[in-house]
C-alpha cells in the first residue's frame, strides 16, 4: 500500500505543470452564507467561461476532500435552471492536475459535474476546484434561487 501511494503521488506530480493555468483564484474571496443547505449567491458571472472552462473553475476551496459533496450541494441548492427549473447533478469525472500549496502532495485536481434541468433535455458540465478560493457566483445559463428573508 505504501508503494502504491508513492506511485500515485509521483504520477500526479509528474502530470502536473509547475505553473497553474487557473485564472480566477482569489485568496481574499469569502464563501457565501449558507441558508437552508444552500449558498446565498448574490451575483451573476460576467465571464462565459466561469465554471465551464477548466481554467475558470468554480473555486469552492479551501475544503477537505470529504467536504466536496457538501459544498457542491450548497452551490447547486442556491441555483435554478434558466427558467426556474429544478437542478439535478452528479460527479462524472476528475481531471486537470494543477499545482497548489493547499494539498500535502502539492497538486490538486478539478471535479467535473454534469447538470440537468428538470423537464428539459439540457445538460451542462461544470468544473469545481476544492483547493483554491474564488468568488462564488451564478454561472451563465443558471438563475439565482430566491429564498424568503430570515429575520435575525
Amino acid at each position: 500500500m505504501k508503494y502504491l501511494n508513492l506511485f500515485l503521488f509521483l504520477l500526479l506530480v509528474s502530470c502536473t505543470s509547475t505553473k497553474s493555468t487557473l485564472k480566477n483564484i482569489d485568496n481574499t474571496a469569502k464563501k457565501p452564507r449558507v441558508q437552508n443547505n444552500a449558498f446565498i449567491i448574490t451575483e451573476y458571472a460576467e465571464d462565459n467561461k466561469y465554471g465551464y472552462d477548466k481554467d475558470y473553475p468554480i473555486n469552492i476551496g479551501l475544503i477537505l476532500e470529504r467536504q466536496e459533496e457538501t459544498y457542491v450541494t450548497y452551490f447547486f441548492n442556491g441555483l435554478e435552471g434558466p427558467n426556474g427549473e429544478k437542478i439535478s447533478f452528479k460527479k462524472v469525472d476528475t481531471c486537470c492536475p494543477f499545482p497548489t500549496q493547499h494539498n500535502n502532495m502539492g497538486a490538486g485536481t478539478l471535479s467535473i459535474y454534469e447538470v440537468s434541468f428538470e423537464g428539459t433535455d439540457i445538460t451542462k458540465r461544470l468544473y469545481f476546484n476544492g483547493y483554491e478560493k474564488g468568488k462564488i457566483v451564478c454561472p451563465k445559463g443558471f438563475t439565482i434561487k430566491k429564498f424568503p428573508a430570515i429575520n435575525n
